[in-house]
């Protein structure tokens, strides 16, 4: 919901850097990889009941991930990197919730019930992004993309927030994802009745 108005004041940092890593001759297929790595090392942490490092490498995760689209912009974004990308985006919005599941019996149910919405949520994202792409039928708000986004309720800078709630109250991870999940089935509604509209 607030990533396009986030990306006005993120998005000029992120290229000043970007410019940097690509005279460094760092890929933006190799960010996204090591972006994947620190997912799965916030994954451990949390395991370990170290949430104020799981949330560093959180953090550490979406800054790679805004750095790795930015360096594509400057050499010239490929296919394989957006599917690339969509691929480690995942195994990061799924990781952490998982291992919140495992590491105790009470937030087995609601991990369940999260990365259900999640994979609902993906597939109305990326069936009305592949629908859409037929029609370029592309606003181009979320700036340029490897495919077609749709402005929902649960985007990018929403999942962080519901993240780091996650890290800092983990006691309240089950009310807190049970809410995330709620949201994220209203976000799949959402791109329904947008389907509707666009694709009739």
């Amino acid at each position: 919901m607030f990533d396009v108005a986030l990306r006005r004041f993120v998005d000029p940092a992120l290229n000043r850097i970007a410019v940097g890593i690509v005279d460094a001759r760092i890929s933006a297929n190799m960010l996204t990889i090591s972006g994947a790595g620190l997912a799965l090392a916030a994954a451990f942490f949390v395991s370990q009941s170290n949430f104020a490092a799981a949330l560093g490498f959180i953090l550490l995760n979406r800054i790679v991930d805004g750095l790795d689209g930015a360096v594509a912009r400057i050499k010239g974004p490929t296919e394989f990197g957006g599917y690339l990308d969509t691929i480690c985006d995942y195994i990061f919005y799924l990781s952490i919730p998982v291992t919140f599941g495992l590491m105790d019996p009470v937030n087995q149910i609601p991990a369940l019930l999260l990365v259900a919405s999640f994979t609902l949520t993906a597939v109305s994202f990326l069936a009305f992004a592949a629908i859409a792409a037929r029609q370029a039928s592309d606003d181009g708000a979320h700036g340029p993309k490897a495919f077609i986004y749709s402005t929902g309720l649960m985007e990018g800078a929403e999942t962080i927030a519901f993240f780091a709630l996650f890290c800092l109250f983990p006691g309240f991870f089950p009310t807190l994802a049970i809410v995330f999940a709620a949201l994220c089935l209203l976000t799949v509604v959402q791109r329904f009745i947008l389907a509707a509209k666009s694709f009739s």
